[in-house]
């Protein structure tokens, strides 16, 4: 029992040293820097510009197709890459599979292409 227990020592110090140095630096910060906050530092700052309107109004449908668009591609390319390195372990039934499912991200991509998420003006 004892040789199973000791290959863990080396997750559980690092695990350890991550914590310590986790805290170190949050609370060092807390000690070392001065905490003088004033309005203009804690006003809502968005990308170079003040904040302006309110924060619950509606989104252009835009900005929803092309997160979509992003996961479409984002996820073809985590499966593509394993697929590809077992390609001749798997057959021709992997292989049709792959192509069903590729289908299917081009007819969301389609989709997308027809509700003009491509198209800023």
């Amino acid at each position: 029992m004892q040789p199973v227990l000791s290959q863990y020592f080396p997750i559980l110090v690092f695990v350890a040293i991550g914590t310590v140095l986790g805290l170190a630096f949050v609370f060092g910060s807390r000690f070392a820097a001065r905490q003088k906050p004033y309005a203009a530092k804690l006003a809502a700052y968005e990308c170079g510009f003040e904040a302006f309107g309110d924060a619950r109004r509606k989104f252009d449908v835009r900005f929803y197709l092309v997160a979509i668009l992003f996961i479409i591609f984002d996820i073809e390319v985590a499966f593509l890459f394993p697929w590809a390195v077992c390609l001749s372990r798997i057959g021709l039934t992997g292989f049709f599979s792959m192509l069903g499912f590729l289908g299917i991200l081009t007819v969301g991509f389609i989709y997308e292409w027809n509700k003009g998420a491509l198209d800023w003006e």
